[in-house]
């Protein structure tokens, strides 16, 4: 049987790194066992779903690189839903409501001060025709609910292990709102049965709608597919939101992040084992393994996201650089070997290119404008030889009763304007000796 997974974002705001990472691992199961991976749209919520999020949703996606077998919008197929609501009906198992909020409130407070559990209490099962018509003729628009059976529900979670609800602790859920529009809940499994799904991989936070939806499946004769719950992913500082800034994939794009990054980062947080860092999904895939997923939550650190940005760069062939974009296809691999080590992320190299090839002067200290003149004149002729730099430094050393840092801070804030940056042996071949020599002397 073939393995077909999905990822189903709603389109009310920007993925974050909670959701994307529930994206990844779905991409790395289905590649890991030659099945398909599927994208939804589940954009059913039409007062909340934007036309911008929708869009960010595929463009954050093929940024990433997690290229789908199929996509499509929930909001395409309202009839397969009207379908299998219809079935429900006929089964008995969904039943129209005409309560109000405002009802349904009073009920909820009302359980919790006589001590009882809020669960709805299956009012609407005792309405005669006559009190449901009444309803109508009052402008009173019908939601639906779906009757759970008072069984145990229980599934062997790929992650979690054995997993067992009792039934009779969950309210009877509501599958279709009063404006007529079914609800996440149940679009997701008849799209599921219909995508020939056969596992689903989410976050921990759906457990209860797991037990919801095996029924469901159950009620429209289909067998529910295999279930995966990550545990959550929390921020070491802030709060993971979709509708709160700093955590979307959007942000971290223009922040100038890497999406091989932010892969190995959330395909591997909560895992067993040290972080690697992987140069590709190949990499990855073969790394894959369910068994190395944590059962408790897990950290975010987006300090931790920089690091990993810093030495992915470091791995990359020269071939990923050059294909950036217009800056980086006059860079040399040598100029690229030299500065990788000093750049977080991509956007640094520009610089480093204008150092080591325009014009640049540094505002040298009077105390070491004697030493720096006298270190011009030892330069060698040939700057583009590999032994350029320890020539220079054993004239210098010969010359000059400096040491250590005071001989070598002034040279480095003379011909880069930083305390820190790539090696000297390294910079020296890439600036001109007349730049060198101007940048020494000015």
């Amino acid at each position: 049987m073939t393995t077909i997974c999905r990822f189903a974002p709603s389109p009310t705001g920007f993925l974050h790194v909670g959701n994307i990472r529930a994206a990844i691992i779905n991409f790395l199961y289905a590649k890991k066992t030659n099945g398909k991976f599927l994208l939804r749209l589940d954009d059913t919520d039409v007062e909340r779903v934007r036309d911008e999020y929708r869009e960010q949703i595929l463009r954050d996606m093929d940024w990433l690189g997690l290229a789908n077998d199929g996509i499509f919008k929930q909001s395409d197929r309202l009839e397969k839903y009207e379908e299998a609501k219809n079935k429900l009906i006929a089964s008995g198992r969904l039943y129209e409501c005409f309560e109000t909020p405002e009802e349904l409130n009073l009920q909820r407070k009302s359980q919790i001060v006589s001590g009882h559990t809020p669960i709805y209490n299956r009012g609407a099962l005792k309405l005669t025709q006559e009190q449901k018509n009444n309803f109508r003729a009052q402008g009173i628009k019908p939601h639906y609910r779906f009757f759970l059976e008072n069984k145990t529900t229980v599934w062997e979670d790929k992650i979690k292990g054995r997993i067992a609800y009792e039934g009779l602790h969950f309210s009877d859920p509501v599958l279709v709102r009063d404006n007529g529009m079914p609800t996440y809940t149940f679009c997701s499994v008849v799209d599921d049965i219909e995508c020939g799904i056969t596992d689903i991989i989410r976050g921990e936070d759906h457990v209860t709608n797991t037990v919801i939806q095996i029924q469901i499946f159950e009620a429209l004769v289909a067998k529910a597919p295999e279930f995966s719950h990550l545990a959550l992913v929390q921020a070491s500082a802030g709060k993971i939101s979709k509708r709160e800034g700093g955590f979307d994939v959007k942000t971290l794009r223009a922040e100038g992040y890497e999406p091989m990054a932010l892969i190995n980062l959330l395909s591997q947080i909560g895992t067993s084992g040290s972080l690697k860092i992987h140069k590709n999904f190949d990499e990855l895939v073969s790394d894959f393994s369910f068994g190395k997923f944590s059962k408790s939550a897990t950290n975010y650190d987006i300090g931790e996201l920089k690091n990993i940005n810093q030495k992915f760069l470091q791995i990359v062939d020269f071939s990923y650089i050059a294909a950036k974009g217009e800056m980086f296809e006059k860079i040399s691999e040598k100029l690229w070997n030299a500065i990788k080590t000093s750049v977080s992320f991509l956007y640094e190299v520009k610089e480093w290119i204008e150092i080591c090839e325009e014009k640049f002067r540094f505002a040298n200290k009077e105390e070491d404008k004697e030493f720096l003149r006298q270190a011009a004149s030892l330069l060698p002729l040939d700057t583009i030889d590999e032994n350029c730099w320890n020539i220079w430094l054993n004239e210098i050393k010969q010359n000059s009763p400096r040491k250590g840092k005071e001989l070598f801070a002034p040279i480095r804030l003379a011909l880069t304007g930083k305390e820190h940056g790539p090696e000297l042996k390294f910079l020296v071949n890439l600036i001109s000796r007349e730049e060198i020599i101007s940048r020494l002397t000015h």
